[in-house]
C-alpha cells in the first residue's frame, strides 16, 4: 500500500509517522507538502500530529484551508482512506470529514502522558483486528483534545458503530476517572459512516517500536494493512 504523509507548517509528528510506515511496516511512503495539489497516487493519506499554523484561531482551523486539503477531501469522498492523528483529527473535524469538534482540555492544560484505549468496534479497518476486551497503552500529547458533539450526533455515532476508541483503565474499563480531557463519553477516536476516514487523539506511531518498550500502537497499523 502506498501512504502519503502530509506536512503542514507546524507539524512535528510527520517524520515519526513516516518512520513507522516505511521502516517498521515496510510500506511505500510519499511526503506531501500542504501546498501540493497532487497526491502522487497514494492509497492512504495520513494527517499527522503537531501544531499546524501554531494552533492559531483553533487547532486545524487554518490547516483546513491549505491547498492539499481540497485533494484530501476529494480522496475521502471517493472512498480513499484518511487517518488523522491528534492535530490531524482536529483538521478532519474542521474540514467536515468527521463530525464533532476538539475543544480545550477541561483542565485548560496541555497533557502529555500514556493512556489506555479500548476498541469499541470491529467494523473499521483500524480496529478490526484488535481485541475489544484489551486496553492498549498509547500516548497522548494535546491541549485541545476534548471531543465534543451534540447529543444527536453522539447517538448517531453509537448507533452506526462509528466510535473507534474510548479512554479506559488498564483493565479496559471505561469510566470518568480515566477520562484525561473531558471528552464526551470518553471518546478518543471516531470514523465516518463510510469507514474510510479515521480520527484519533492518541499517537499510535509513538507506541510502535520495540526501542520504546511499547508496541501497542503497531497493532493498529497492522490492522490497517490487513483490512485496507
Amino acid at each position: 500500500m502506498k501512504f502519503g504523509v502530509v506536512t503542514f507548517p507546524g507539524s512535528n509528528c510527520d517524520e515519526d509517522m513516516v518512520y513507522v510506515l516505511e521502516t517498521l511496516m515496510g510500506q511505500q511512503v510519499e511526503r506531501l507538502w500542504h501546498k501540493d495539489t497532487d497526491l502522487k497516487g497514494v492509497d492512504f493519506i495520513v494527517l499527522p500530529g503537531g501544531f499546524s499554523y501554531g494552533d492559531y484561531l483553533r487547532s486545524g482551523a487554518i490547516a483546513k484551508l491549505s491547498p492539499i486539503m481540497t485533494e484530501v477531501i476529494k480522496h475521502a469522498n471517493n472512498g480513499g482512506y484518511v487517518l488523522g492523528v491528534c492535530n490531524g483529527f482536529q483538521i478532519l473535524t474542521e474540514s467536515g470529514l468527521l463530525e464533532g469538534a476538539l475543544l480545550h482540555n477541561d483542565n485548560q492544560r496541555f497533557i502529555c502522558k500514556n493512556v489506555y484505549l479500548k476498541p469499541e468496534t470491529d467494523s473499521a479497518p483500524i480496529t478490526k483486528n484488535l481485541d475489544q476486551n484489551k486496553a492498549y497503552k498509547i500516548p497522548i500529547a494535546h491541549g485541545e483534545g476534548r471531543y465534543y458533539a451534540d447529543a444527536a450526533t453522539i447517538e448517531k455515532l453509537k448507533n452506526n458503530n462509528q466510535i473507534l476508541f474510548k479512554y479506559c483503565t488498564e483493565e479496559a474499563t471505561v469510566n470518568d476517572e480515566v477520562n484525561p480531557n473531558g471528552s464526551v463519553e470518553n471518546i478518543a477516536g471516531i470514523c465516518n459512516e463510510g469507514r474510510n476516514v479515521f480520527g484519533m487523539m492518541p499517537h499510535p506511531e509513538r507506541a510502535a517500536d520495540a526501542e520504546l518498550a511499547n508496541m501497542d500502537g503497531k497493532a493498529m497499523f497492522e490492522s490497517i494493512l490487513a483490512n485496507c
